[in-house]
């Protein structure tokens, strides 16, 4: 870096015939003086010029003045592997497979800050490798319905978890210098109609479900960029809006980062300039197609912007607002001194991987203890469905990855049982083949017949002679399933599933089901089914973790970051009757009430509750105590709780704090997470759990005064193990 440095100084000086060096050339200096020099030098040109793309993943540089080009990869889970120049098809490099993290759900279900500090300084180190400067992610939109084709790339349903988990993510990714661009900003909560639907929400429920984790990511983990969403609200479209970018991003949060668009979600130069934008990619304009090649300087912030400027319609301070930000970008990760070279690919990378898998995969049921599996007296394992052997690495959309290798389901646990005993496969279901992502003149494939009455017969047929059966389900990164640009149609499983994982616990009632999946799905065979699993989308060791858990090596410690509903007319966005809108609009009908927050408002129990996951020992929790029963607004509350193990095993806990506001002008949740603890406890150890309770945790967005308040009145702490599990309450006053 230091010689690129010197490189860099030695040329511009040159070129600028200057007797010292350039503010801006000096690392060392103040970054908003390095700005400054470095924009006074720029002509009007070479301003417009850093606004937008030069191929499909960079935007230019300075070359005169040695200010290096911003390289942007995909996305929140790896480093995307190189695409052509000009075009969305990979370029077949030989060096850039990368480690696959798991997906964004997974991380949220381990509910440890650490594993999101440690997975954002991972994958930073992977972007820096690769010279990557802006990684586009993470993703936080909020989860609102089961059917989001993308939601397996965000962090859940709720607006606390989701910001705490943020955080760490965006500090660990920036540690490396290079940029965390937190995405869709906003209301981006479905895939279909996401490209036009106007959003319709209350500013009640924009503040207190839809923004807090952005707000998180910009003003705790300090966030050197955001990526603006495809959708529209209040007529505008997001990645040019100014009541979202202008007036709450840079006005009321004193975002000093770049604005990135999404990638073709630009779609006019006015809107563009005054709205908020500072960064152009992906355009489709002006006859621009699959086909055409070079159209750069026909985007919205290109050659009509120039055109603007120079007839006076628009002001170059506005421009220079722009350029500002962009400078900063770069000072803070191309040109910063402390930048390194980063790693790629590694054993550690791996190994933190596996890590956060482990954390994350939810044990949901485990009746009659069927789990973990005894090699001691479990000698026949058959092992069925697709899953297993399918990759989740590939697909999905803009998260699909070119990964180092994937441990599959069914090689982790081959590789866990070894010679000790017998390990059978068959398929059971099948889905249709699908083209290949990102391949150029890749071809549809020939679609064979598959026969789902035979599959299902010859998995039935073995395991009437298994010690235990394991089927791997659950969803696919095939279109209509978890992947961008649609919603799936259902909440079924997909591929006559359902069907078969019944016959088989009618079979053989030693049944383990292990869904792989971003999503909530329904279960109607969970109350015949002993045990059952959400895996995720667990990356390159996604196999090994889950024979880890399967087999007892890593007790589980997993909770849901969603809730599973029974049935999908018990999500608030489908009884609302409002998803997926009429095409042109959408109302949030739903408003604040999203997730476990709306099954307690009608009084719904879920499948599985928002916060459950369970082990393979024992917690028992005690009586809460609170330090006083009355607090001022400007005081705080400590609430402290004792649990321990007393199983057998060492385990970890994740405890919960909700609170519930018992009278209020405007209408409450019931309770909303305020506060998490994740404990790890030896067998027979217990532990003082505390928490403190302050204004901000007891306060709600009033639309009608525009600010966060907090009215004087009775209040209840609620501590348990999920939504639905509260063990202990105590009661306070807020004066």
């Amino acid at each position: 870096m230091k010689k690129t440095l010197t490189l860099l100084f030695s040329l511009a000086s040159f070129a600028l015939s200057a007797q010292t060096t350039p503010i801006y050339l000096n690392p060392n200096a103040n970054i908003e003086d390095r700005i400054e020099d470095a924009l006074q030098r720029m002509t009007l040109e070479e301003k417009v010029a850093v606004l937008h793309a030069q191929s499909k993943f960079s935007s230019p540089g300075v070359p005169r003045l040695g200010i290096p080009e911003n390289w942007m990869s995909d996305g929140p889970h790896g480093i995307r592997a190189e695409v052509l120049w000009d075009e969305w098809y990979g370029a077949d490099w030989t060096n850039d497979s990368c480690i696959a993290f798991p997906a964004l759900t997974a991380l949220a279900a381990t509910w440890n800050t650490d594993l999101a500090e440690l997975y954002g300084k991972n994958i930073g180190e992977e972007a820096r490798y690769r010279k990557k400067n802006v990684l586009l992610g993470p993703g936080v939109n909020i989860y609102r319905t089961p059917l989001n084709g993308r939601n397996f790339e965000y962090m859940g349903e709720d607006p606390f978890l989701s910001s705490s988990m943020v955080v760490p993510y965006v500090r660990g990714v920036q540690s490396n210098n290079v940029a965390a661009c937190v995405k869709h900003f906003a209301l981006n909560n479905q895939e279909k109609y996401r490209d036009h639907i106007n959003v319709i929400v209350s500013d009640r429920a924009l503040h207190e479900i839809y923004l807090p984790a952005f707000k998180a990511a910009v003003q705790q983990g300090k966030a050197w960029a955001i990526m603006g969403s495809y959708n529209r609200y209040k007529e505008q479209h997001c990645c040019h809006n100014q009541y979202l970018l202008n007036d709450i991003l840079k006005h009321d949060w004193d975002f000093d980062g770049v604005v990135i668009s999404d990638w073709g979600g630009v779609h006019d130069t006015k809107e563009a300039i005054n709205n908020g934008l500072d960064m152009e990619f992906g355009t489709w304009t002006n006859g621009m197609t699959w086909d055409k090649s070079n159209g750069y300087d026909k985007y919205f912030l290109a050659e009509p912007y120039r055109a603007m400027l120079k007839k006076g319609e628009t002001s170059e301070e506005q421009l220079n607002d722009k350029v500002r930000r962009i400078l900063r970008l770069i000072f803070r990760t191309n040109m910063s001194a402390n930048s390194s070279y980063g790693s790629f690919g590694s054993p550690e990378h791996a190994a933190a991987g596996r890590k956060i898998a482990e954390e994350g995969i939810v044990l949901l049921q485990n009746n009659n203890n069927l789990l973990p599996v005894d090699l001691n007296t479990t000698k026949k394992i058959l092992i069925v469905g697709e899953n297993a052997v399918k990759s989740m690495t590939v697909g999905g959309g803009s998260s699909s990855l070119k990964a180092k290798y994937e441990i599959s389901p069914l090689a982790g646990i081959q590789a866990r049982v070894g010679n000790r005993a017998e390990v059978k496969y068959v398929v059971g279901y099948e889905s249709p083949t699908t083209k290949e992502q990102d391949v150029k003149n890749a071809k549809e494939p020939e679609q064979k017949n598959i026969d789902a009455a035979a599959l299902r017969n010859e998995a039935i047929a073995a395991a009437r002679d298994a010690d235990i059966v394991i089927i791997i389900g659950g969803l696919n990164k095939n279109n209509e399933q978890d992947s961008e640009g649609d919603d799936r149609k259902t909440l079924d499983l997909p591929y006559e599933q359902d069907v078969l994982i019944a016959e088989l616990v009618k079979t053989n009632p030693k049944t383990a089901v292990i869904i792989i999946s971003g999503n909530a799905v329904a279960m109607p065979w969970v109350k015949q089914t002993p045990a059952i699993v959400e895996a995720w989308y667990n990356g390159t060791e996604a196999g090994n973790a889950l024979a880890a858990i399967l087999f007892g090596d890593v007790n589980p410690s997993g909770k849901l970051p969603f809730t599973f509903p029974v049935r999908l007319q018990d999500n608030g966005a489908h009884t609302a009757g409002d998803y997926p809108g009429d095409g042109e609009n959408e109302t949030y009908k739903d408003d604040i009430f999203v997730g476990y927050r709306w099954l307690d408002k009608e009084n719904i129990s879920p499948l599985f509750a928002f916060g459950h996951g369970l082990s393979y020992t024992t917690f028992n929790y005690g009586k809460a105590t609170a330090d006083k029963n009355k607090i001022a607004a400007n005081e705080k509350l400590k609430v402290t709780i004792p649990v321990k193990n007393i199983g057998t095993r060492d385990g970890a806990e994740v405890v919960q704090l909700y609170i519930s506001d018992k009278k209020s002008s405007l209408p409450r949740p019931l309770k909303e997470l305020k506060g998490f603890k994740k404990i790890y406890l030896q067998a027979g150890e217990e532990q003082i759990v505390a928490f403190t309770i302050d204004r901000e945790s007891l306060s709600f967005y009033d639309n009608n005064k525009g600010e966060w308040i907090a009215e004087s009145g009775e209040f209840e702490a609620w501590i348990g193990s999920s939504s639905a599990d509260i063990k202990s309450k105590i009661t306070f006053e807020l004066k």
